[in-house]
């Protein structure tokens, strides 16, 4: 019995190696392969897309240093439980199976041991939660409204009326050289470093403003307006999608946010809000006539004297009356 039981935890241990070096080396293998892209999703990639803001840190490391180690270790725990049974109580190794069908302390074991494990997720969690509704002082607003099937930004700081971001046809991403499906006509303008917050809501049906890169997605409900805020911290083109089911065309609801330094922007902002060009001066006032000229005539106005006068009274006067009768 006794190398029956060891036999089972060389096998248990060896199988919760083999399946912690795989892995580990498919995580390595990924990111050798593929070089991850900022921004925008990678080809092969098998990781969370890297961080451009403090909100996204916060997120890597809550999946990272506490979820992806409880994930993995039930994992190995239920893969092991699983091999243990099948071996040791499968018919030939045992085959008078036991009569009981309860165990008192293995039931609150397994009752005891999930909850204290969703408690230290829900510390983590609830720190990371923190962070998300704890805005810094924002430098300035964008109101981010979705429609069916496109967005518009609006900056009410800068004075800056709503700017319409429509998609891009295949044949336009391509001759751009840009991702289809993420890349929008024109972007969301901000600058680097500096805490943005973006107001965010629906114009029809339920949207939702999602941008990997910097750990954004917030729902866009129509007459509710929701908040969430992100300081980029490095200056490029970063791509988000509508992440709720909004309709036919919702795969084509592209965010593209462009972050550029502070000088870039005050010139972007300056260009949007200048007047239009002034318009061409009137035209010149007509030379004056040469000397000795005659003037033009002058317009007939509407009591002039019409060109012919009226017919003439008769020649002459009309036939004296008959003379009286003779008596």
């Amino acid at each position: 019995m006794k190398a029956q039981f060891s036999g089972i935890r060389r096998i248990l241990s060896g199988a919760s190696a083999l399946a912690a070096s795989l892995m580990f080396s498919g995580m390595f293998a990924g990111n050798a392969l593929a070089e991850d892209l900022l921004g925008q999703p990678t080809p092969g990639a098998i990781d969370l897309q890297p961080a451009a803001s403090e909100l996204k840190h916060h997120a890597i490391q809550f999946h990272n240093l506490v979820l992806m180690p409880i994930i993995t270790l039930i994992t190995l725990l239920v893969l092991g439980l699983l091999i243990w049974i099948v071996v040791r109580y499968n018919k030939k190794a045992n085959p008078v199976p036991a009569k009981f069908s309860h165990n008192t302390t293995i039931e609150i074991i397994w009752t005891l041991v999930p909850v204290l494990i969703l408690m230290v997720i829900a510390i983590f969690s609830f720190r990371l939660l923190f962070h998300y509704n704890d805005m810094p002082k924002p430098y300035m607003t964008v109101k981010a409204t979705g429609y069916q099937w496109y967005w518009g930004y609006e900056y009410p700081d800068q004075k800056i009326s709503e700017i319409v971001s429509l998609p891009l046809t295949k044949e336009q991403a391509d001759a751009k050289k840009v991702p289809y499906l993420l890349a929008a006509d024109k972007a969301m303008v901000v600058p680097v470093n500096q805490v943005v917050r973006v107001q965010v809501t629906g114009a029809d049906v339920i949207h939702a403003f999602a941008l990997p890169a910097f750990g954004l997605k917030i729902d866009a409900i129509p007459g509710r307006l929701n908040e969430t805020w992100f300081k980029a911290e490095k200056t490029g083109v970063y791509y988000g999608q509508c992440s709720e089911l909004c309709g036919v065309d919702h795969s084509n609801m592209p965010i593209e946010i462009q972050v550029v330094t502070q000088a870039q922007f005050d010139a972007w902002v300056k260009e949007k809000v200048a007047p239009p060009a002034a318009a061409s001066a009137p035209a010149a006032a007509p030379a004056a006539p040469a000397e000795g000229a005659a003037p033009a005539a002058a317009p007939a106005t509407s009591g002039a004297t019409p060109a012919t006068a009226p017919a003439a009274a008769p020649a002459s006067a009309p036939a004296a009356a008959p003379a009286a009768p003779a008596a």
